[in-house]
């Protein structure tokens, strides 16, 4: 998988999600596998460049390349602007996100509602590449609702601006996550341009990768909301389609060990009071399925501290080990039954 002069190690790629493709989570899945994890957004609001939480996202300290960066915005100066901001702070790939469906970023003409003005989507296009000697990429979804697909039309003007990669979610705007993922609008879009086309959308098991790549043609995946707790997703993915044989589960002992350290990148992060508050919904993502993490989850949803919220995590998996050292995510889920 190529996106400009940047050749990635393999064609998994981590989705970007608000408020959870930070910088440590994006660097876990590289590690975990990933052959590139895309950034929050980024507001093109010049008036937002300055706050403590658009300077976290532009933080890339560490990362490992290539550094992709997601701006938003619906006004192609604007647009322009934010991908120059954010080169200048390391990003090497600019991603515009067209394919959000939260009102919020819709009611401001952003996102996925921007694929009701194909004009404009051209406009957008040609201002941010024209900006910037860095890739730009391109995430959208089929089209604003299932009586409007125009993903193919979006992916005609993507390609004659010059973006050099386009991931498409397999829903409309209307779907937001609703329903089933469909892929045939994906398959007709590769069919159709020249540039790279990403498949994303209900990808959850190496077992689907492989099916969405071989039904789409597509040169990559896109896989969001399945890393979340899971970031050894992609090794499995990995080795699956190297050797079409599954890696086996990650035995507790690993999922503890993971947790922690992405617990201690998190507070060293974003500091004791917004780290223990982000972290809670990881170690949630991480405890599915586990005996006992219901009532796990209760409690250290109460904590406030990083030495509390450390604490309870050894003492929940120290428990755990007394099942065996060898106790997978499935020999957990039955002893919960």
């Amino acid at each position: 998988m190529r996106i400009g002069p940047h050749i990635l190690k393999n064609n998994l790629i981590v989705a970007p999600m608000a408020g959870v493709t930070d910088r440590p989570f994006r660097q876990l899945c590289k590690s975990m596998g990933a052959g590139m994890a895309v950034s929050e957004m980024v507001s093109s609001n010049s008036l937002l460049w300055g706050s403590e939480k658009t300077r976290r996202r532009a933080d890339h300290a560490g990362e490992v390349d290539p550094i992709s960066v997601q701006i938003a915005g619906a006004d192609p100066v604007l647009m322009a602007e934010a991908a120059r901001y954010n080169v200048a702070q390391g990003a090497q790939i600019i991603d515009i996100n067209m394919g959000c469906p939260a009102k919020k970023i819709c009611n401001v003409m952003a996102g996925s509602a921007l694929l009701r003005d194909e004009m404009l989507v051209g406009k957008i296009l040609d201002a941010v590449v024209s900006a910037v000697n860095v890739p730009v990429t391109l995430k959208i979804r089929t089209g604003w609702d299932t009586q409007h697909r125009n993903a193919l039309a979006v992916a005609h003007i993507a390609e004659s601006a010059g973006i050099q990669a386009l991931a498409i979610h397999g829903r409309t705007r209307a779907c937001a996550y609703t329903g089933i993922a469909e892929y045939d609008t994906i398959a007709a879009v590769k069919a159709a341009v020249k540039i790279p086309i990403i498949a994303n959308g209900d990808i959850t098991t190496p077992e689907k990768v492989r099916q969405v790549l071989e039904y789409t043609g597509a040169d990559a995946v896109m896989i969001g909301r399945a890393a979340q707790g899971r970031p050894w997703i992609f090794r499995e993915i990995s080795y699956y389609l190297a050797t079409g044989n599954h890696l086996p589960l990650p035995e507790v002992t690993e999922i503890h060990r993971v947790l922690i350290n992405h617990l201690y990148d998190l507070y060293d992060f974003y500091g004791e009071y917004s780290g223990v508050r982000i972290a809670r919904k990881h170690i949630s993502w991480y405890t599915r399925g586990l005996v006992g993490s219901a009532a796990f989850r209760h409690a250290m949803n109460q904590l406030q501290t990083t030495d509390q919220q450390m604490s309870a995590a050894n003492e929940f998996f120290s428990k755990l080990a007394n099942y065996g050292q060898r106790l997978t995510y499935i020999e957990c889920e039955e002893l919960a039954a």
